[in-house]
């Protein structure tokens, strides 16, 4: 829909080449060379400096006009986009780009289950998935590098939005070799959990503000216990778990594959369930549409599979 004579401009002025233009535009030079030609007279001004290359096919450089120019081709070029999208979701299609946030537990052991199944039912999407723990994703939807997001834990921040979509559980594991794996009952006091090296995830983590406040709830602030590590991910702590470092608290999504394999145990605490929503996140005021829109809508259909 972008106006096919600023297009080659555009891309000539990103490339400051005619020929890499040419290229990227599958077009030939001469072909690039008389639209930019075309479009300098319809102006009335020289959009590029030729002179230092010694010809089309040399390194060229905009001038003020082209600088000028561009700025507002690059805007007119977001507007068709945004254009097109609009029109898209007149016939209900969903086209274009999808930039997705996920704190690392979602990005790991629940996206993966409705992505496919998402990208096969809207194949126009492009998707790119930025992953990180909770307090990045969040700091990436206030900065707009991420039009939506999914946490594991509480926002902290009063620029979003949060909406729960799916229900999760922190679990105590330990390695099978440890003395509470082989508990009649195999359920523990809370006060034995000061007694043994904790692992936790770092700081930032939803995970980890889940659990340090279920713990202090229950009157085992951090000071009372014995952390031995602070990790950056749920795979470090099953692993750390594993190696007999110590125990761990982790999503029961996380521990599927680990529990069948027998490498870790979980083990109930009396008195303590650590439940936790996974979250969408969002800026606060900011109306949803297109694929960001029809991906929320798609997953919160899909819950019931994945749960």
């Amino acid at each position: 829909m972008e106006n096919f004579r600023l297009r080659v401009f555009r891309a000539v002025a990103e490339e400051l080449s005619f020929r890499k233009a040419a290229e990227v535009l599958h077009l030939s030079q001469p072909a690039v060379s008389q639209h930019v030609h075309a479009l300098e007279e319809e102006a009335g001004v020289q959009l590029f400096d030729r002179a230092r290359g010694g010809g089309h096919g040399s390194q060229i450089s905009l001038t003020e006009a082209g600088r000028v120019l561009l700025g507002y081709a690059d805007r007119a070029a977001e507007t068709m986009v945004e254009a097109r999208r609009a029109l898209a979701a007149l016939n209900d299609e969903t086209v274009g780009p999808l930039r997705l946030g996920a704190s690392t537990t979602v990005a790991q052991y629940l996206l993966p289950r409705i992505l496919g199944a998402f990208l096969k039912q809207y194949p126009q999407v492009k998707l790119s998935l930025v992953s990180g723990n909770t307090e990045q994703i969040v700091e990436a939807v206030t900065e707009k590098k991420v039009a939506l997001g999914i946490i594991e834990g509480p926002a902290m921040r009063r620029e979003v939005k949060t909406e729960p979509m799916t229900q999760d559980e922190m679990v105590l594991i330990v390695s099978p070799n440890h003395a509470w794996a082989a508990r009649k009952g195999g359920e523990i006091e809370q006060k034995e959990l000061a007694k043994v090296p904790l692992l936790l995830r770092e700081r930032g983590s939803g995970s980890r503000r889940v659990v340090e406040r279920a713990l202090k709830k229950v009157g085992l602030p951090l000071r009372s216990l014995q952390v031995a590590m602070e990790l950056d991910s749920t795979e470090a702590i099953i692993s750390g778990v594993e190696a007999e470092l110590g125990v761990g608290f982790v999503s029961r999504w996380a521990v599927g594959k680990v529990l069948r394999l027998g490498t870790v145990r979980v083990v109930a605490v009396k008195g303590l369930e650590i439940r936790r929503d996974f979250s969408f996140v969002r800026l606060a005021g900011a109306e949803m549409t297109g694929a960001a829109a029809a991906f929320q809508r798609f997953a919160m259909g899909a819950k019931s599979a994945i749960s």
